[in-house]
Order: structure tokens, then C-alpha cells, then sequence
């Protein structure tokens, strides 16, 4: 089977590796790819915006499967373009994919079938939204209603931080014009809970533990995640059991109620609150860096799994997971999430079993390997243990990397 991978990210570089362990796999394309992934696969100089030149491409390489990485495609309708032409292709059509696009769609829907989240309220006016912040008090919690990259949520711990956040995303219109779900501050152990959907079946992927800040101690802005973990051990395996049952299944049967049936990858982005589990978001694809950390583990032939969802027909019981701990620590470009440089020359380690490093945004200029993106490289070890995988990661397969423009986390899965 030929595949097509959508997207050049850390994520996409962890599906396409878990794909190309399949015997059924015999091409795989990535468009665009990146200097990582082109190990794997050919890459294809096409946008993951571009969705007829994307079309056309699989179209005529009699490509068997698409899958798609980021959300900014499958906001712009890309499965309904592929499978408007016969083509199979794993992911939400645009319909479904408003559980991530907007934020207030997915919240509405989660209050109208009992699925548990925090208290909210949505605004598109700035003096109305203001007086509401003003009324509820800091902490408080404001997410864009849009995409943004991962960066469109600030958890504001003052006043002032809340105006602030308030005046970016409705007066100076940072991610866009829009509107702001004002969210309640929940307070507990978040988690990611991915799972496969094929609009009514849904099987579990391990869980996983990303951390948001750019510094140490959960300090700093919000970014796309600056490493992760899997499994969890913060939530029991009652908690996991039970948010299979009342959030994501409950959310998927929500969907096909709501007349737009979830098909592909839905992840719940969860926190074990005093009051239970409770989602914080919901998204409609792979998560980033949480793929790196899962898929690594998964034993079962990934691509016949998601060859399944893609036809509506998700019949594997369960998947074969390896017990051992992934952990994965995110090198970043010096001033990420903010401005930052490009261009600086990266030497990698040999690697030992056990071991990956994911590109996250690179690029080959001849020879020489460069950064190519604010979230660099994914170094990551898999151990019977967290000590041991942190211990490899930290101070064997870091300090083997080597350029002068990034900084990481010291205290990844450091719980």
C-alpha cells in the first residue's frame, strides 16, 4: 500500500515511524516532510493548506491512504475534498473537526449531553467580556475560539494577566478576529487521552502527560509542549476507565447525535480534578509532542488500525501495548514561542536501542542538518522505568546534541 502523510512535524515524524513498521506499507510520501522524516519517507514540496494540490497528488500516485497531522487542514474541509474523490483518508470531515476549530461549538455540545467541563461563558465584546473577568476573579482561564497553534490559552493567575490576555485576543486580535470562551480555573493533574474513532466504535490509546510552560516549573508562556510522557502514573487506571466511558465514548455517540459522526484521531485533553475528571479540550487529530511519547509504544500494525477507521469499519478489540515508559523532552530554538532565529547547524548522537529523536522542524541545507522551526527536535528514550528513561534522555542523548541556539526543560516528567 501506498501512504500519504499530511503535515512536517515531531507528530507526523512519529506516525510516519510507526507506519513504515507496517508489512502492508510499501511507499509512504510526507507533504512537506522534513529533513527527519525524509529518512523514511520521499518528501513532496505541497503546503498541508494546499488542498487540491494534495487531492491531485494522491489522486495521481494512487495513494491508498491519507492521513492528516495538522488541524489547520482539516479545518480547511480536507477529508470532505479527498473523499469527495474516492480517496481514503483518515481524519474528521470540516463539520466534525469544529470539536477543535471552535472552542465554544465544543463546549456547547459537552454541556448539552453531560459530558463534565469547566463553567463557561463565550464573548466577541471586549467591554462585556472585561466586566465578566472583573465579576468572576483571577484565576481565570481564556481560550481564543480558533485555532492558534496551541498557543491560544492563557491560564491567568491575576487580574492583570486576564486583561492582558483579554486585550490580545479581542482588542489587538493576535490569532485573528474572533471571540473568547472565559473558562472557570480547574485545578488538578491534566492528561491527554487519545482515541481512535470510526464514528461510533472508539478504542483507547495509552495515555500521556505533556507540559505546556516553556521553563522549568511550569513557568513561562504557553506553548505547543515542551515534552511528554506515557504512561502516567498520577492517574489510576480506575480515572482512565472512566473517562473512556463518560467523556470520549460519550463525546463520540454526542457527535453522531449532533449529525456530525468523528472519525480519526479525538483527543481529550483531561484533569483529575478534586470533583473527578473533567475535559479541558478536545481535539481533532494526533496531539503534539503526545504522539512521540504514545505511538512509539503501540505493538500493533498502526496502519491497519487507522486503514479501519478510515473506512468506518474500527474492528481491532484492543491494541498490543509495550509496558515499558516513553519519555520525551523537546529542544526548542532560543526565544520560542515568541520571536525566534532560524538557520543554526545541528550534530546528532548515535542512538542505542530504546532511543528516538523525532524532527520537530528541520531542514538540510547539502550536508548540513539546520533548525527550521521554534520546536526543533523530540529526544526521547524508552525504559522499564521513569528513572532510567530520564536518565538516558538527560544525560546521554541531550548533551550528544549539539548547536548553539536551543534551550529545553530540566524537569520533564519530574512529577
Amino acid at each position: 500500500m501506498k501512504v500519504l502523510v499530511i503535515g512536517g512535524g515531531g507528530r507526523e515524524h512519529a506516525i510516519i515511524a510507526a507506519v513504515s513498521r507496517s508489512p502492508k506499507v510499501e511507499k509512504i510520501f510526507a507533504a512537506p516532510g522534513n529533513a527527519g522524516i525524509a529518512a523514511l519517507a520521499e518528501c513532496v514540496a505541497i503546503k498541508d493548506t494546499d488542498v487540491d494540490a494534495l487531492v491531485t497528488f494522491a489522486y495521481n500516485n494512487k495513494v491508498d491512504l491519507t492521513i492528516v497531522g495538522p488541524e489547520a487542514s482539516l479545518a480547511l474541509g480536507i477529508v470532505d475534498a479527498f473523499e469527495a474523490h474516492g480517496l481514503k483518508i483518515f481524519g474528521p470531515k470540516k463539520a466534525a473537526a469544529q470539536v477543535e476549530v471552535s472552542k465554544d461549538w465544543a463546549k456547547n455540545v459537552m454541556a448539552k449531553y453531560g459530558v463534565p467541563t469547566a463553567r463557561f461563558q463565550t464573548f466577541s465584546d471586549y467591554g462585556e467580556a472585561l466586566e465578566y473577568i472583573h465579576k468572576e476573579g483571577a484565576p481565570i482561564v481564556l481560550k481564543y475560539d480558533g485555532l492558534a497553534a496551541g498557543k491560544g490559552v492563557v491560564v491567568a493567575e491575576t487580574m492583570a494577566e486576564a486583561e492582558a490576555a483579554l486585550k490580545d485576543m479581542l482588542l489587538d486580535e493576535e490569532f485573528g478576529k474572533g471571540s473568547v470562551v472565559i473558562e472557570e480555573c480547574l485545578r488538578g493533574t491534566e492528561f491527554s487521552f487519545m482515541c481512535l474513532v470510526d464514528g461510533k466504535n472508539v478504542l483507547p490509546l495509552p495515555i500521556a502527560k505533556d507540559h505546556k510552560r516553556a521553563y522549568d516549573g511550569d513557568k513561562g508562556p504557553n506553548t505547543g509542549g515542551m515534552g511528554a510522557v506515557s504512561p502516567v502514573s498520577l492517574i489510576p487506571n480506575s480515572e482512565v476507565e472512566w473517562s473512556y466511558n463518560n467523556i470520549m465514548c460519550r463525546m463520540a455517540e454526542a457527535m453522531v447525535s449532533e449529525g456530525c459522526p468523528f472519525s480519526g484521531l479525538l483527543y481529550g485533553g483531561l484533569m483529575l480534578t478534586k470533583d473527578g475528571v473533567k475535559v479541558i479540550e478536545f481535539n481533532a487529530r494526533f496531539g503534539d509532542p503526545e504522539t512521540e511519547v504514545v505511538l512509539p509504544r503501540i505493538e500493533s500494525d498502526l496502519f491497519e488500525v487507522m486503514y479501519e477507521v478510515a473506512s468506518h469499519d474500527l474492528r481491532t478489540a484492543k491494541l498490543s501495548v509495550n509496558p515499558n515508559l516513553c519519555l520525551g523532552v523537546v529542544m526548542a530554538s532560543e526565544g520560542y514561542p515568541k520571536s525566534y532565529q532560524k538557520g543554526f547547524e545541528i550534530q546528532l548522537p548515535a542512538l542505542a536501542d530504546g532511543d528516538v529523536i523525532y524532527h520537530m522542524g528541520t531542514k538540510r541545507d547539502g550536508g548540513r542538518l539546520l533548525t527550521n522551526g521554534g520546536r526543533v527536535l523530540m529526544v526521547e528514550a524508552m525504559a522499564p522505568t521513569l528513572a532510567e528513561a530520564r536518565r538516558r534522555v538527560y544525560e546521554t542523548l541531550i548533551p550528544g546534541v549539539k548547536c548553539d541556539n536551543f534551550f529545553f526543560r530540566r524537569d520533564i516528567a519530574e512529577f
